[in-house]
């Protein structure tokens, strides 16, 4: 088994929801979050804030980003375990964010 990330982008303030629809989606996370731990294959994940800094540059410079006028921001990342690049793909699509037009990166973490 290898280790992969998902990094989950989504659209800011997507739809607008409501307390009853975010709490259902909640849900639908935990449900996903769960089969994923049954199987041994979730190994941790945080959402993440919206704020943050951007350090760039040959003598880097820190400026305030990623910036709320981006069309997608990423909202959160799981570590999880799989056999290949493609089946980590494929416990990627059971994320409940598409509906709403999330989308999840998949990297493999490569071992130093």
């Amino acid at each position: 088994m290898k280790d992969f990330m998902f990094l989950f982008r989504g659209i800011p303030g997507a739809g607008n929801p409501s307390p009853e629809q975010m709490q259902a989606n909640m849900q639908k996370w935990m449900g996903w979050i769960d089969n994923l731990k049954a199987t041994d294959q979730y190994f941790g994940g945080e959402p993440l804030t919206p704020a943050g800094k951007v350090v760039k540059g040959t003598q880097p410079i820190v400026t305030d980003g990623p910036f709320a006028e981006s069309k997608e921001i990423i909202g959160g990342y799981f570590i999880i375990k799989a056999a290949s690049l493609e089946a980590a793909a494929e416990l990627a699509k059971g994320c409940p964010d598409f509906a709403i037009g999330g989308s999840v990166e998949v990297r493999e973490i490569l071992k130093m």
